[in-house]
């Protein structure tokens, strides 16, 4: 079978393809079974195909969450909410022609969550736009994880945050509980397992 991709793949170097650099081992692996169940594709199809696909990077590259936005109305009552309740800690505080950026982040994670005003760096109608999604329920801040949900609710829900569902065993097969940030974000924090 190796000398079957083998030769598979000097095929497509001789017409000035290169199968191995379009994405090695999902590629070899097309390729043999193309060859070995079908052998009605040319082998140049098959390549274009590819070609054409989403598999152009390099096996070792990883790709992580860096930063996400969450619109606030105030950011002050936002941090009320993000780093007094949750515990997450700030990380910059920006101020620019009126709008404030806080980026929070959980101790021992390296992912920003930013704090934003919805008119920040838009226009007013833009902004109006936004913060109605937010106040009308159709977006959703986060889903947070705890190892300790009971005692996490009732440390969040000491602080005065709407409760908007108590620690809930999902049928989708989490256990959860639901808050409202006061911009009217739905805050979701599960019981890590």
């Amino acid at each position: 079978m190796r000398e079957h991709v083998r030769d598979a793949t000097k095929a497509h170097q001789s017409r000035g393809l290169n199968a191995v650099a379009l994405c090695p081992r999902r590629h070899r692996m097309v390729l043999s079974l193309v060859h070995r169940t079908m052998g009605l594709l040319s082998q140049r199809a098959v390549l274009e195909k590819r070609a054409r696909g989403r598999c152009f990077y390099d096996e070792g590259m990883s790709v992580s969450v860096s930063a996400m936005f969450v619109l606030v109305h105030d950011p002050d009552a936002a941090l009320g909410f993000y780093r007094d309740a949750l515990g997450l800690e700030v990380r910059a505080d920006v101020s620019s022609q009126g709008f404030r950026w806080v980026t929070v982040e959980s101790p021992g994670q390296n992912v920003d969550i930013v704090l934003s005003q919805p008119h920040g760096g838009r226009s007013q109608t833009e902004g109006d736009a936004l913060m109605a999604l937010v106040v009308q329920d159709s977006l959703q801040a986060a889903i947070f994880r705890s190892d300790e949900l009971d005692s996490t609710f009732e440390r969040v829900r000491a602080t005065g945050a709407e409760v908007l569902e108590e620690p809930t065993s999902q049928p989708w097969g989490v256990r959860d509980c639901a808050f409202r940030d006061p911009s009217g974000n739905l805050v979701r924090i599960q019981e890590q397992r």
